[in-house]
């Protein structure tokens, strides 16, 4: 029996040629499938709209605290001819279901704020469908109409949450133009902010129950007014079909 003896160089050798075998194997020259990942693309709301053709933008409120303002908006809001969006919470709905009707019934639009105002982020796919389709039905009970609009509390959103409200027949809303109204700043602080960033297409912040909110608005809506904007709800402002939106969150129609 023959009896073969490894040197120290054989070793080396064998070893490289096994590595070389290995490299060619994973690189394509083995039978085995090359397997790559490829990430899931990042979903974006609508921040804004491509509207450079038109002096429009649109005017939202989130509705999570108290309805103390709520004559006075709408009477802002009329005086100017303004309409606006109301994302209101579910809860806040029931706890002050005549703000709602009284919004709904002077033309503006009532849209999905989440049923709790969690942070929805969070949240497993089932309970973030149970917190929009919670928020709608109370939506629909007191104004008679399904909301189409969703906004996630505190801003929030992944790609779970915008599939989540897509399947319930929902678009995803946020902003370009935030008036920080809810740091109570002044009212002059506040419509300085907006007027300063504000442009054809743009989504504007504001919130009910804030001390300054109704005379900025004043002041705000006055100037684009003059200025020949025509400020509407989030609705009568996107495109609904056959759009694109890019990575800053602008939607665009595809029929241009």
């Amino acid at each position: 029996m023959k009896i073969f003896l490894l040197t120290k160089k054989g070793l080396v050798v064998y070893a490289s040629l096994f590595i070389m075998a290995v490299c060619m194997l994973f690189s394509g020259g083995g039978d085995i499938s090359e397997v790559t990942t490829v990430p899931k693309e990042k979903k974006l709301p609508i921040y804004c709209v491509d509207r450079a053709d038109e002096k429009i933008c649109a005017l939202t409120f989130d509705a999570a605290w108290d309805d103390s303002d709520t004559d006075r908006l709408i009477s802002v809001l009329e005086k100017y001819d303004a309409k606006a969006t109301f994302f209101v919470v579910g809860d806040w709905a029931e706890k002050y279901f005549e703000s709602v009707k009284k919004f709904a019934d002077a033309g503006h639009e009532i849209a999905n704020h989440s049923d709790t105002h969690p942070h929805i982020n969070t949240l497993s796919e089932q309970k973030i469908l149970e917190e929009i389709e919670k928020c709608g039905e109370k939506i629909e009970r007191i104004t008679k109409k399904k909301p189409t609009l969703f906004r996630g509390p505190y801003g929030e959103y992944n790609n779970t949450v915008i599939e989540a409200a897509e399947s319930l027949g929902y678009k995803t809303l946020q902003w370009d133009v935030d008036s920080l109204d809810w740091k109570e700043l002044s009212k002059e602080e506040i419509s300085e902010r907006v007027l300063s960033r504000v442009k054809p297409g743009s989504v504007m912040l504001f919130h009910n129950g804030v001390k300054n909110t109704p005379d900025a608005l004043e002041i705000i809506l006055k100037k684009l007014k003059d200025d020949g904007f025509r400020v509407v709800s989030a609705s009568d402002m996107i495109y609904h079909d056959n759009y694109t939106i890019d990575h800053t969150g602008k939607q665009s129609s595809n029929k241009n």
